[in-house]
């Protein structure tokens, strides 16, 4: 009875599986080194609040940063570290002006620090030496998969398509074709990929109340690809950056401008992988271009 109401499975290929587990792989991993890295900041705050003060020109996150904090996990270990490690540790990473940054940091480390007993400060930096391990090996295997993601991305056949359209790279463009698939016939219209994708607004109509909202029900991994898609586009594409800027003019805020954008780019998607053709900046804006010649 339900049949009509219910979409067929889509028949997606070897190819886009294969992209769709890498992809899915490492943006769990990028989000899981986001949420390690949010426990280490606070744990940092509570006892060592200096190294986020110490450290926020190299980013926590960075390899040289958490080397340092891995062997100088407390405020009076981290005083102890002299120039020529902390040097070192940036030499590894080929930061430029070393020199300066080395002493900047240890001028900071040495600052007075938070007044927390010893025990406790034992503690705590156990538990930041463990996250701070953690985020290593994290960004280890993030770059690992991120080889496997671009490999697997680039042997599919849809892979060029992808790449032309702008604001899309190998993750990016990864992202959103494991979460599309490859099957060209689930998607029977241009609105059809929208409304899956989750760009296209929701109207609603009852008298003379007429409203239109943004969907919240949708796949938050293709979402987030979208979003950054479109916020690269508007730096590489004029008329991407047009209809950016035509959507502010109409008083759109910065995230609802962007998924405006992003959901016109996900029509043009549709009509170059329907056609099996390359993205073209002329054609793709021409109506556009036009409708603003016009006024």
């Amino acid at each position: 009875m339900d049949g009509p109401q219910l979409r067929p499975v889509a028949g997606d290929s070897d190819q886009a599986q294969a992209v769709k587990v890498v992809a899915r792989a490492h943006q769990t991993l990028i989000w899981e080194r986001t949420r390690t890295f949010q426990r280490l900041r606070n744990t940092l705050r509570e006892y060592f609040p200096g190294a986020l003060t110490a450290y926020a020109g190299l980013e926590l996150t960075s390899a040289d940063a958490l080397e340092l904090l891995v062997k100088a996990p407390t405020p009076d270990e981290a005083a102890k570290l002299t120039k020529q490690q902390i040097t070192a540790a940036l030499a590894r990473q080929r930061r430029r002006n070393r020199d300066q940054k080395a002493a900047s940091i240890q001028a900071a480390l040495r600052e007075p620090q938070l007044g927390v007993a010893a025990t406790v400060t034992a503690a705590y930096a156990a538990a930041a030496t463990a996250h701070a391990r953690l985020l290593i090996a994290l960004n280890e295997q993030i770059d690992v998969l991120e080889e496997q993601v671009s490999a697997h991305f680039l042997a599919h056949p849809d892979a060029e398509i992808y790449l032309s359209m702008p604001g899309i790279g190998e993750v990016t463009g990864a992202r959103v074709l494991a979460e599309f698939g490859d099957d060209s016939t689930r998607y029977t219209t241009a609105k059809a990929r929208k409304n899956y994708a989750g760009t296209s607004p929701i109207t609603r109509a009852s008298g003379r109340t007429h409203a239109v909202h943004a969907r919240h029900a949708r796949n938050d991994r293709l979402a987030d690809a979208l979003h950054r898609q479109a916020f690269s586009a508007i730096n590489t594409s004029p008329g991407a950056r047009r209809y950016y800027d035509k959507q502010r003019a109409r008083d759109a805020g910065y995230n609802p401008a962007l998924r405006q954008l992003g959901n016109r780019l996900v029509g043009i998607l549709h009509g170059c992988l329907k056609t099996r053709t390359l993205y073209d900046e002329t054609t793709a804006w021409s109506h556009h271009a036009a409708l603003a010649a016009a006024a």
